[in-house]
């Protein structure tokens, strides 16, 4: 065959491919609404963090300095500082010129306060809460925290110093709301972290999706200890089967997983049991690095655990703003 028949029918496999995933907005207006409403400082800065702005008075001070500060205005301003870019300074200034814009006469900590407070702040999520159990993916990625930029890698490779930080995520599939976050070495596997996960996700779980790096024992473990119906997970070509069918004991999701392949094939299983919808998660990461890029500004790991934290707090925050509503064309 020839390079240009070859190129011929590629460009022809790439037509077909590129009609068959067209889609379409419902609620374009909504959603166009949505998207400019995520920088509106309002969004970040309501009423209602200014009010609790200062901590509650405590029934028994403790000995030492007292808080001046509640959590509220050290989260409000640690997610100032990653929605824009800002560096501790940077984000004490940009408060101090807020609020003389907004004529209050509140106090903004300084840099230190900022920088230390972090390293302890607890951070919620805040997802949306469902009254029925949820379909979770999981998913993980890496955030780079040293290292050269791209074009330094194209030119003359990778070097010693280059570090990074794993971010482990499970998003729900209904309203793709980030449920839990764990961050961790780069040696850490997917179906470790995935332990922690699971159990950080509130509410009860009825599926888990995940990619083949989560197809280990002690994850399916897990899972049972959570008490999951159903595991999707897609098992490794070579894999056998953990229990013989005659067991007495209840069958292991694996398992059926495994003779449901067998029987109609892994494109065929992967439909039947919803197991694409795992691409959510896939997406929570692109819109991740999207708004807030791939590089951790923190260096100690609490810090860095509080600035991951905040950014999915973010965009949780961002999501329940509006969502598209898209259907697929004929």
């Amino acid at each position: 065959m020839t390079k240009h028949k070859r190129t011929t029918q590629t460009k022809k496999r790439t037509e077909q491919g590129a009609r068959k995933a067209q889609y379409r907005v419902r609620n374009w207006a909504a959603y166009n609404e949505a998207l400019v409403k995520r920088g509106s400082l309002m969004l970040w800065i309501s009423e209602e963090v200014l009010e609790g702005w200062r901590p509650l008075p405590a029934g028994r001070r403790r000995r030492g300095g007292q808080q001046a500060y509640s959590d509220l205005a050290i989260q409000c301003l640690l997610t100032v500082r990653a929605l824009f870019g800002l560096a501790y300074r940077q984000t004490e200034g940009f408060g101090r010129s807020l609020m003389a814009q907004l004529g209050l006469s509140l106090q903004v900590p300084d840099y230190t306060t900022l920088c230390k407070r972090s390293a302890e702040l607890e951070v919620e999520l805040s997802p949306r809460r469902v009254a029925h159990a949820t379909h979770i993916v999981v998913d993980s990625t890496g955030l780079k925290l040293y290292g050269e930029g791209e074009w330094k890698v194209r030119q003359h490779g990778y070097s010693k110093r280059r570090t990074w930080r794993k971010l482990h995520l499970s998003v729900d599939v209904a309203t793709q709301d980030i449920q839990a976050v764990v961050v961790t070495e780069a040696g850490v596997d997917d179906a470790q972290a995935g332990r922690d996960l699971l159990r950080d996700t509130p509410g009860p779980i009825a599926q888990v999706s995940g990619d083949g790096t989560y197809d280990k024992r002690k994850f399916y473990d897990a899972c049972s200890a959570r008490g999951v119906p159903r595991v999707t997970i897609p098992p490794q070509h070579n894999a056998h089967i953990w229990q013989h069918g005659n067991s007495a004991l209840p069958p292991l999701p694996r398992d059926q997983n495994m003779r449901r392949i067998r029987q109609v094939g892994r494109a065929r299983w992967k439909q039947e049991t919803g197991y694409h919808c795992r691409s959510l998660a896939e997406t929570a990461v692109f819109r991740f690095k999207t708004i807030f890029g791939n590089t951790l500004q923190a260096r100690t790991p609490d810090r860095q655990t509080t600035e991951v934290r905040i950014k999915c707090a973010a965009l949780n925050r961002m999501t329940q703003l509006g969502m598209p509503d898209s259907y697929r064309l004929a």
